[in-house]
């Protein structure tokens, strides 16, 4: 293998810089990378702000850096010129609401029939996708009023990260709905005073207009700012982290390089995974693209804390080529009780699969599928990924798509297109929805009204970034309610837009309320009674799956953590959350367990720990699914 020195190549490029994002499929070490870096600016560049910053929504800064990190930028004791944050996405947005509110309901009260009054409360909805917009709107802020010299950015998994990158599109074409409903004021307003005079209105949208283009600019500069792409040298990480790059080639946001997590620097340490690491860094240096690609050495104890951190930082090395080590025996585990229940047998028929990024959820959700098929050939059993970066066919070494494929005669996988889903949403909904919000009649000789509902339409043709939990959501509850599968079994996405998941059904519920109280106050002019059935249908559905949800003797939730402090800090958390919601949690699950790394029972007290040993690398994937389902039950 070449190396040359990290800090010898392209320094100059990365210092240059005032933007550096940190992304990857889930759980590759982004949080610990970025903290180094951001340690590494601090150092470098003494007399400059230096902010780190995290739009995960399951923050993990605090426990890599072990220190307290909160929405509020603390400094930390030996850099005080690097301040930490995470972001308060409802903080923000409650911030948003008090800056701008007023511009956006008289926008909207312009654009539909709608009363001032009764907008009022769609302000106070949950919406989702607002993190996203949240946090991207305050780095553009941070930089562009210079209250910072250089950010940092700890961001969310890759398919969420494409979300919030992809927002500006999303931005642009409302910000032109809402200069239709102006443009429709604008046109009022002359027509009866015979002049028009621009208000503040007018003023905000030029604003926001050039706000959301400096920030594009911002984004797509290369000058300024880069996505480092983190990855671990593991089929499934090399094939989302291939798909991440194209996408952000697409949405022209520069890529930096991939620093590639977690190298052994010898194969007598495991033959087995160096091997697999070798054949797999050789396929990374060939990406389309050709990125610089850099290593991170594996480390001996799990780096938290500045000293750590600085250390590992320290330790990167740019590769050029590597050297195949020849394959090594496969030696398969022994089992290691408690094993699983019988799910079935039990009359489970929602599997949900949760934690951190990067843990195995993928793997335990595909294992318990293939052992439940194989032990009730008579059941049908779905699984369900509604991860916008999809690895379940990864699992099974074939693609999947939106519709289902039989991977034996009672197993079936998909992978949820949001687009398609999406599309589907529009035509039973919201095309209807946009026409009766425009206050445009559905009689025949109806006054036809100019702006509003072209303005209404371009709005409900986009892709809220957020929308996938919802319309995931929508496509588990479909499937439940025609019981043609005995069992789902959800890999759902990390810890974060997990909860959000798990939240859509109150949040669509209650933005169902809202609209059903419009209704009633305006029925006699909308009419639309059909439409109202069919949302009233929706919302009972919502609310069937949102009480199937916490019902334990319907669903079950099982956690996946392995043993590094900042995972199981973070499965600790999402088990309160799952408390608090009432989601019943009987299991977490340790993966890669090794009888020399155990984690402490009292930390998941309530649970049963199931321990699934390290796997063998050097085996098809679905040989690994199949010894992982006889480890498991």
């Amino acid at each position: 293998m070449s190396i040359q020195s990290f800090f010898n190549h392209q320094i100059n490029r990365y210092d240059s810089l005032h933007l550096a994002m940190f992304s990857g499929k889930g759980g590759v070490g982004k949080t610990t990378l970025s903290c180094g870096f951001a340690r590494r600016w601090a150092k470098l560049f003494p007399e400059e702000k230096i902010l780190l910053i995290s739009t995960d929504p399951a923050h993990s800064l605090g426990d890599v850096l072990q220190v307290k990190v909160e929405d509020k930028a603390l400094p930390l004791d030996d850099l005080p010129n690097l301040s930490v944050r995470a972001l308060n996405s409802g903080k923000l947005l409650l911030e948003f609401k008090a800056k701008y509110g007023k511009f956006l309901e008289l926008l909207v009260e312009r654009g539909s029939f709608v009363e001032g009054e009764d907008l009022t409360p769609v302000w106070d909805l949950e919406w989702p996708g607002l993190d996203e917009l949240m946090g991207l709107l305050e780095i553009q802020r941070l930089l562009t009023e210079k209250a910072v010299d250089r950010v940092v950015v700890d961001m969310a998994p890759s398919g969420h990260t494409l979300n919030l990158l992809g927002i500006k599109d999303f931005l642009d074409v409302i910000l032109n709905s809402l200069e239709l409903f102006q443009e429709k004021h604008r046109v009022i307003t002359q027509t009866f005073q015979g002049r028009y005079n621009a208000d503040e209105v007018d003023d905000f949208l030029i604003q926001m207009k050039s706000e959301l283009t400096e920030g594009k600019k911002l984004l797509q500069d290369d000058n300024c700012t880069t996505c480092l792409v983190v990855a671990i040298a593991e089929p499934m990480s090399l094939l989302e982290t291939a798909r991440f790059i194209d996408s952000l080639e697409t949405l022209e946001i520069p890529c930096g390089g991939l620093l590639i997590n977690r190298i052994l620097p010898q194969s007598d340490l495991d033959l087995d995974r160096y091997s697999e690491q070798q054949i797999l860094l050789d396929k990374f240096l060939n990406l389309p693209g050709h990125q610089p690609i850099f290593t991170v050495p594996q480390q001996a104890v799990e780096p938290l804390g500045g000293k750590a951190l600085d250390k590992i930082i320290n330790q990167i090395q740019k590769i050029d080529r590597v050297t195949l080590a020849p394959p090594p025996p496969i030696e398969w585990p022994k089992k290691v009780p408690p094993s699983f229940n019988d799910f079935i047998a039990q009359g489970r028929q929602l599997i949900l699969i949760g934690g951190k990024g990067g843990v195995g959820k993928t793997t335990v959700a595909a294992a318990i599928g293939w052992a439940l098929a194989n032990n009730y050939p008579d059941k049908n059993i779905r699984m369900i990924s509604i991860d916008p970066a999809h690895s379940l066919g990864d699992a099974f070494g074939q693609q999947l798509h939106h519709e289902p494929t039989q991977l034996t005669p009672n197993l079936s996988g998909q992978e949820v297109n949001a687009d398609i889903v999406l599309e589907q949403f529009r035509n039973d909904y919201l095309w209807e929805l946009a026409e009766m919000i425009s206050g445009e009649g559905t009689e025949s000789g109806a006054v036809k009204l100019a702006y509003s509902p072209e303005a209404w339409r371009q709005i409900v043709a986009q892709a809220l970034p957020g929308i996938d939990e919802m319309l995931s959501l929508v496509t588990v509850m479909d499937l439940l309610d025609k019981k043609q599968q005995d069992l789902i079994i959800l890999d759902t996405a990390p810890t974060g837009h997990l909860l959000r998941f798990l939240e859509m059904p109150t949040a669509l519920g209650d933005w169902l309320a809202w609209i059903f109280k419009l209704w009633m106050k305006y029925q006699n002019v909308l009419g639309r009674v059909d439409l109202m059935g069919r949302l009233r249908n929706l919302r009972q559905q919502v609310m069937q799956a949102q009480k199937k949800l916490k019902d334990p003797q319907h669903t079950e939730f099982i956690g996946v953590v392995q043993a590094q402090a900042a995972i199981i800090a973070e499965q600790v958390r999402l088990t309160a959350s799952l408390q608090k919601m009432g989601v019943s949690q009987r299991y977490v699950v340790h993966n890669r367990y090794s009888p020399d790394v155990e984690i402490h029972p009292q930390l998941f007290a309530e649970q049963t720990l199931v321990r699934l040993p390290s796997l063998p690398r050097s085996v098809p994937p679905i040989d690994r699914i199949k010894g992982a389902a006889n480890l498991l039950f």
